[in-house]
């Protein structure tokens, strides 16, 4: 297999604080894998995600990120966004006066250097809508405006699906979203997956529900900003039966 992702043992800490948050964690993500990191509140699981893509809010105070065999550890958010590393964030922000075709179009042209017409963009945006089964007409709303918590989730995989990146980081993605929702965005995952099968996916989640739609390759869990056992799928059924106090003294 290629090599995508690899954290080499990545310690950071909010930037205005000076508690460690992730201790040492270490993760190599090949072309067309999908890992599933598990972890109960305060473990460090949207502290990873931020920090995988640079954002300010949190300092990497030791270990390295390689992307595609580049060492990316230094790389601002936006490079690494340019370069095909996209997050789908737990709780989706509101852009008033952007509607979703205008975002996905300077996101488009600033991750590709291609400028769409509004036509071509429209085509494409509305096929996404109607596998994620979306309204068509929330192509003109303002991005997330209004929109409900499984509108905004699935708003975030049809621009994962449009803007065709390489390693997708999946923060909580079925968080606040009921079994109809969830199903429908792990199909829209999946499709993406079959259009893309080289694309690498880190799907950050609470809950196996998820992972039984989606069937990651791995399955990772996270304590106390550590990766204490790793496995398969059947790790996560394991986890479901015994919770996670189980594995606390392994960290």
């Amino acid at each position: 297999m290629s090599e995508l992702f690899r954290i080499d043992d990545l310690h950071a800490k909010p930037t205005e604080a000076d508690t460690q948050i992730l201790r040492g964690i270490s993760l190599t993500v090949n072309k067309g894998e999908v890992h599933a990191i598990m972890g109960p509140n305060g473990s460090g699981k949207s502290t990873l995600a931020s920090t995988l893509l640079g954002a300010p809010e949190y300092e990497v105070t030791s270990g390295r990120l390689f992307y595609k065999g580049e060492d990316i550890s230094l790389w601002p958010t936006e490079v690494r966004a340019k370069a095909g590393i996209f997050l789908a964030f737990q709780y989706p922000q509101e852009i008033a006066g952007v509607s979703v075709i205008q975002f996905l179009r300077q996101s488009l042209s600033a991750r590709k250097g291609i400028d769409l017409s509004v036509l071509e963009l429209r085509l494409s945006i509305i096929s996404w809508m109607k596998r994620l089964g979306m309204d068509s007409s929330f192509v003109d709303r303002y991005l997330n405006e209004g929109f409900s918590g499984g509108e905004k989730k699935r708003n975030e995989i049809m621009q994962m699906a449009i803007l065709e990146p390489e390693l997708a980081i999946l923060d909580e993605t079925d968080s606040g979203l009921d079994i109809d929702a969830l199903r429908i965005v792990a199909q829209g995952i999946r499709e993406v997956r079959q259009d893309r099968p080289d694309l690498g996916i880190v799907l950050i989640t609470h809950y196996q529900r998820l992972l039984d739609e989606v069937k990651p390759d791995f399955v990772h869990i996270l304590i106390d900003g550590r990766i204490v056992k790793s496995g398969s799928l059947e790790l996560a059924a394991e986890l479901e039966k015994n919770g996670y106090d189980a594995y606390r003294s392994e960290s």
